[in-house]
């Protein structure tokens, strides 16, 4: 079994909306933990980025 390299990140931006679609699916939910690379402190920060991007309408809630 391959070793995924860890990308680290320290910050995840709402306002960031390349970055935040790059870890949505094409029916905009998030990706898990195994596809993102992302520690849990990470996959929470992207999880808030999220949603306080879609509350702020800079990301949809679901694609079609």
């Amino acid at each position: 079994m391959e070793k995924k390299e860890n990308n680290i990140i320290e910050h995840f931006d709402y306002k960031d909306t390349d970055r935040i679609m790059a870890n949505l699916n094409p029916h905009a939910r998030i990706f898990n933990r195994r596809r993102t690379g992302l520690s849990a402190h990470g996959q929470r920060d992207l999880a808030r980025a999220v949603k306080r991007a879609r509350f702020m309408a800079l990301v949809s809630y679901v694609s079609r």
